[in-house]
């Protein structure tokens, strides 16, 4: 009777904890990179750029790809389809842009359907060194709460981001 108990209220914490986290999450990561911010910018503001340093996309060489309307303009549309579960189906456009910062939306359709937006801020912070900011959030509901929580998904894809800078950072420094 007693391990019932004990596993009860095991299973209980994170379906208890999760009631009580924000219903957005935002996750954000920098780096400095050694090149001017218009070359940065210019760079990172073509989406079909982020197969050299997306993890994501570099998880699966072999994913589809499909895009629609011109890269680095509001409305490109770039979708993938993938058999890796961590890539997953999904598409992302540009939704805005200017001479500092890409804006787009992220429609997920595999394993889970949801929506987040995103964006990649570059901020000069010398003549030779631009500050890359690369943010995602989006709104979580309950199971998605649970989820977050029991993955430590702010965490991971923190780590996922910081791995795309320095990669981006490597590009761009060679």
């Amino acid at each position: 009777m007693n391990v019932v108990i004990i596993i009860l209220i095991i299973i209980a914490i994170p379906l208890i904890l999760a009631l009580f986290l924000t219903d957005e999450y935002v996750i954000e990561r920098d780096i400095i990179i050694n090149r001017p911010q218009e070359e940065v910018f210019n760079f990172v503001k073509l989406v079909k750029n982020s197969d050299y340093f997306n993890k994501w996309v570099m998880m699966d060489p072999n994913m589809k790809k499909d895009y629609a309307g011109t890269d680095g303009t509001v409305g490109f549309v770039y979708r993938w389809d993938s058999n890796n579960k961590n890539v997953g189906k999904g598409e992302q456009e540009i939704t805005k842009i200017d001479d500092k910062r890409i804006d787009y939306e992220i429609r997920f359709k595999k394993p889970f359907e949801g929506t987040s937006t995103a964006y990649i801020a570059t901020e000069p912070v010398s003549p030779i060194q631009t500050k890359v900011t690369w943010v995602f959030k989006g709104m979580r509901n309950y199971p998605m709460k649970i989820m977050h929580f029991l993955l430590n998904l702010k965490k991971m894809l923190g780590k996922d981001l910081a791995t795309g800078l320095a990669t981006l950072k490597t590009v761009l420094e060679k």
